[in-house]
């Protein structure tokens, strides 16, 4: 997609602080972070929303859950907890559409989230 944020991430057009890829998948620190980590996981393939995510693409989002996974161990978060988020739509604060999972960790979190 031209016009997607992070699309150029992905291409590299755009500068992040990646801290994960390999060919399927980025992770970057989010710009506005919500906690002390704060980082984005997204799949090189555009995929607009969850709604989007197809049967082909069960595995590729498997694989962001094991990167998630794996990150969090190491930003040490493994025994404090973390929490993952991936929000669908406006109404769910997706501002950009492209699916992204969001780790965060770091502080304390509360239930039921806003």
């Amino acid at each position: 997609m031209n016009d997607c944020l992070f699309c150029k991430i992905v291409e590299k057009e755009i500068p992040a602080k990646i801290v994960y890829e390999d060919e399927r998948v980025v992770a970057f620190r989010d710009i506005n972070p919500q906690a002390p980590t704060h980082i984005l996981i997204i799949p090189r393939k555009h995929i607009p929303t969850t709604m989007d995510i197809g049967e082909v693409d069960k595995e590729l989002v498997g694989q962001m859950h094991l990167i998630a996974a794996g990150l969090a161990r190491e930003e040490g978060l493994e025994d404090r907890g973390f929490r993952l988020v991936l929000n669908c739509n406006k109404d769910a604060g997706q501002e950009v559409f492209h699916l992204h999972l969001h780790l965060l960790g770091g502080r304390r979190f509360s239930w039921p989230p806003g």
